[in-house]
């Protein structure tokens, strides 16, 4: 078993990452604030928690892994009453896309879901404990603040200087300039014709940063092992949910704190109105594999700026490509029995520089690097004849192994697009789509599958006429046919 390092926010430094007090990790991680459709930023931070989430317990040591949903804050509510519609109806919608496009992008479910709006009681009694403090306070309007000059660590994630903070100077809203040190909402007070609960601390809802403290603590304990996001969170939101998590339990939050870089598009921010913000669902679309996306936004490591581009989606494409069509090699077998010696040193050297490499503070990059490198060896040695059957008995251990982080192989590309064509019609965006998926996907794989035994009759009966319209049908429908000495495959562009 590798020890796991991984890059500490809180420290600075690099860090063995290991459970402590329990057999297993206890993790938790940001998760969606269901008011829109979740953007492939957003998709890169969850793609790297999952990473690590399966690295960890490919290591030995299981997770409890817990992943909140937001399903009530200023912008949820906001968009809610502009619709007309009740906060429950507004976020089912946007959360049920949300754990589709996880599962389109191969992320594993976290061990525990906690929603906000299920956890008021927790939330509220965290507030209490902190007014019995005195680090909470109630404003005028009834709403509850967190008192930011009682906490002295206040900075101490986003290695900020609040030196000179004035004390009972409040902000309300609850995403705010990255740089403003000011009590923040921890209730807020009802206004007229807003979903509110009614508590001891009076008639409202949470603030945004009370809700993560009260998920965390209340799945993982007062003081767990590691906090995930992406780096956009680290301030104020981390930063306040230490200062009230520790400000009631006298206890380190979190111990370990992992934060994903920022993704630009194209060397540019991500924005609506630069024209280059994309959900998944934009992508699968335009015709974009959901497999390729995922080893994409993964193939940076997650402390890196990553530049996406459609040059390097369409990169990534092929080599999930060269991945499938060397696996499916090594599963047809066919090879002498026995074991080169050469090829059994090349495939011990991918796996060390496979495990070390994520072990390594998930170096993606260098774990990707270290299996292709074993598939040209291995591709070199089968053309030469010199791999053998006992080789690929470890290949396929390894490249299973590989899997079980990167999770490529499985082709569910077709299946997923599918989806998503039937969530546009549903939606009525199907005019989004592009004519030549539309095209590519007009042709089910069992009526693919027909033409090909239909096309390798006529070849047997010499109707080449008739073999080769088939083809061309085909290929003008974007499905293509490779005929190779082992049989007839095809694939869809």
């Amino acid at each position: 078993m590798a020890t796991i390092e991984l890059f500490n926010t809180l420290s600075g430094k690099v860090e063995a990452l290991a459970p402590v007090g329990a057999p297993e990790l206890r993790m938790y991680c940001c998760g969606p604030t269901v008011y829109d459709y979740g953007h492939i930023g957003n998709f890169r931070t969850f793609l790297h928690v999952d990473v690590l989430r399966r690295f960890v317990r490919q290591q030995g040591i299981d997770t409890k892994h817990v992943m909140n949903v937001t399903d009530v804050d200023d912008k949820i509510i906001r968009n809610a009453a502009a619709a007309g519609v009740s906060i429950a109806e507004y976020t089912a919608k946007y959360e049920r896309a949300f754990f589709e496009d996880l599962d389109a992008l191969g992320i594993q479910k976290s061990e525990h879901v906690a929603h906000a709006t299920s956890c008021i009681p927790e939330m509220v009694g965290l507030i209490e404990k902190l007014a019995s403090k005195d680090i909470a306070y109630q404003a005028e309007d009834g709403s509850w603040y967190f008192r930011i000059a009682r906490f002295p660590e206040y900075g101490k994630l986003s290695k900020k200087d609040f030196d000179g903070i004035e004390d009972g100077a409040r902000v309300d809203v609850d995403e705010y300039e990255k740089d403003a040190a000011r009590d923040f909402a921890l209730w807020k007070a009802a206004k007229p014709g807003e979903q509110h609960w009614d508590t001891p601390l009076g008639s409202g809802r949470p603030g945004w940063h009370i809700e993560c403290s009260a998920m965390a603590t209340k799945f993982l304990g007062d003081s767990f092992d590691l906090h995930a996001g992406g780096e956009d969170l680290m301030f104020p939101h981390h930063e306040n949910e230490i200062a009230q998590s520790e400000s009631a339990s006298g206890k380190t939050f979190a111990r370990h704190w992992m934060h994903v870089r920022f993704l630009l598009v194209e060397g540019k921010k991500m924005s609506k109105s630069e024209g280059n913000f994309y959900t998944l669902r934009d992508l699968l679309l335009r015709g974009y594999r959901a497999s390729a996306i995922r080893f994409l936004l993964i193939s940076v490591p997650y402390r890196h700026q990553m530049n996406f581009t459609f040059e390097s989606l369409a990169e990534s494409t092929n080599a999930i490509e060269r991945l499938r069509t060397f696996h499916q090699r090594m599963l047809k077998g066919g090879f002498a029995d026995g074991l080169d010696a050469d090829v059994a040193a090349a495939t011990a050297k991918a796996e060390r520089g496979y495990t070390a490499s994520l072990a390594n503070d998930l170096n993606t990059a260098e774990a990707r690097a270290a299996i292709f490198d074993l598939v040209r060896t291995a591709n070199s040695a089968a053309d030469a004849g010199t791999l053998h059957a006992g080789n690929v008995v470890e290949i396929l251990r390894v490249l299973d192994l590989f899997d079980g982080v990167f999770a490529v192989l499985e082709d569910r590309d077709a299946a997923l697009t599918r989806a998503a064509l039937a969530w546009a019609e549903a939606e009525g965006r199907l005019g989004e789509a592009a004519p030549e998926l539309l095209n590519n996907l007009s042709l089910g794989d069992e009526e693919i599958d027909a033409l090909v035994a239909e096309r390798t009759q006529a070849k047997k009966t010499r109707n080449f006429a008739r073999a080769d319209a088939i083809r061309n049908d085909l290929l003008a429908k974007g499905i293509l046919i490779e005929d190779s000495k082992d049989g007839v495959r095809w694939k869809r562009k």
